[in-house]
């Protein structure tokens, strides 16, 4: 079960958190030479569970890609940048597979080490380094830093653990995304949230804190666009 939490910086009501789509996970291929009839039966069923799966994830995004069109290009038309850590370009990958995306999305980049995030993104190193470079005012910094760096109107950021990190005290996936908004005003509204999902493999964790991330975004538009 996903934990999903949210927050909001700025005058606008806190939103509801998105609920994380259960069914993230990639099609297999099948290697059945091996296995008995009631094997084969089992797997071959588990396999259409996981094609229909991805099929329901693709219309999905599919849907909520064109409506994260429409509302980016509604007057006055908005920009889109990302910064990326624990998500390792998914996010850019998934903002990428809207068709028109240039319209409106200027870019991404991916700072993996504390290093990168303070170069790149302005991310304070005596807030980070204590942390690791992983809580929910880092990934504030990062989505401000990356609508600095590429000059957009609004910026998603990830930052946390795909996997345990016992050392760290990390018992499970745990991760935290943002979203900055600069304003026409010059000031800024800020949401961002939590992941935490106990048990999940590493890509499906980054898998969850994209959708998540994307969630949060088509969410926020919908508010500032009534």
């Amino acid at each position: 079960m996903a934990a999903v939490r949210a927050y909001s910086r700025d005058a606008l009501a806190p939103r509801r958190g998105p609920e994380i789509d259960e069914c993230w996970k990639p099609a297999r291929t099948l290697n059945l030479g091996s296995w008995g009839l009631r094997g084969r039966q089992e797997a071959i069923e588990s396999f259409r569970f996981n094609v229909d799966s991805v099929r329901l994830r693709d219309a999905r995004h599919m849907d909520s890609g064109n409506e994260i069109k429409e509302l980016m290009r509604r007057a006055p038309p908005l920009t889109l940048a990302v910064a990326e850590s624990v998500t390792c370009g998914r996010l850019q990958a998934a903002i990428g597979a809207i068709s028109g995306a240039s319209e409106f999305f200027l870019g991404g980049l991916t700072a993996y080490t504390l290093a990168q995030k303070t170069r790149h993104l302005g991310v304070d190193r005596a807030l980070a380094e204590p942390v690791n470079a992983v809580s929910p005012a880092v990934a504030g910094q990062m989505a401000r830093g990356a609508c600095a760096f590429f000059g957009s109107d609004l910026a998603l950021a990830t930052t946390g653990y795909a996997e345990p990190a016992p050392a760290r005290g990390v018992a499970h996936p745990l991760a935290f995304w943002a979203l900055a908004h600069r304003r026409a005003d010059r000031t800024w509204s800020e949401r961002g949230g939590s992941v935490e999902r106990p048990g999940a493999a590493r890509v499906e964790m980054q898998e969850a804190v994209a959708a998540a991330a994307l969630a949060a975004l088509v969410d926020y538009l919908r508010v500032i666009r009534r």
